[in-house]
């Protein structure tokens, strides 16, 4: 009986896994993103990467899970989790594109909507989500909520940093007059205020004692 549960696992794991592949991207595609502020958005994440992007590539891991996968090289990590000067390398959910397979049909399972994109060459501040313990995908926190592109001196997310200073209540003591009133603009703010400001909150863990909420 235990050499026929054996010879079943593999097919069995691999339907699975298709399956999941067949479910996951609707679903996740017609989800609503709920609003993350920049509070969330550093508490719920494991690094917070400014870099440039290397390279994007895509693929099918051995259990069928579709990926892409993004190399920074990395500036600095706000929370000294990762190397300055390193590379770092992770894998979301989905293709690049719809892919066609060896047995002639088409797997379509891209990156849902709300999933942040990835361009070689930008320059990004990524508020990093943990990986996920049985796959080792990752993304960033409140998925494309937590990408930032640079240009121009200018930062902001895929969403122009809507809702991302929502609620935050940090001490004004704390804050230069420029980061004081890039809490009251919406849009695109400047980079450097931006991430001098996440800097010293992480260093400084303004959240733990209460200085920024």
């Amino acid at each position: 009986m235990s050499g026929k549960l054996q010879r079943c696992r593999k097919p069995l794991a691999a339907l699975l896994a298709t399956l999941v592949v067949a479910l996951v991207a609707p679903v996740a595609s017609a989800m609503k993103l709920k609003t993350q502020n920049l509070t969330q958005l550093i508490t719920s994440s494991e690094a917070i990467v400014s870099g440039t992007v290397k390279s994007v590539s895509d693929g099918i891991d051995a259990a069928g899970i579709p990926y892409t996968e993004v190399t920074l090289q990395v500036g600095s990590d706000a929370k000294g989790k990762i190397k300055d000067d390193s590379e770092y390398t992770f894998r979301q959910f989905g293709l690049l594109k719809p892919r066609t397979m060896a047995n002639g049909h088409q797997m379509l399972a891209v990156s849902p909507e709300g999933f942040p994109r990835w361009n070689e060459g930008e320059f990004v501040v990524a508020f990093m989500h943990e990986k996920a313990g049985r796959t080792g995908l990752q993304t960033t926190a409140g998925m494309a909520q937590g990408k930032f592109s640079v240009m121009n001196g200018k930062l902001a997310n895929q969403f122009n940093n809507a809702g991302l200073f929502e609620d935050v209540e940090i001490n004004q003591q704390l804050l230069s007059a420029e980061q004081q009133n890039m809490l009251t603009s919406p849009g695109a703010v400047d980079a450097v205020q931006f991430m001098d400001l996440v800097g010293r909150a992480v260093s400084e863990d303004w959240i733990g004692k209460g200085e920024m909420k």
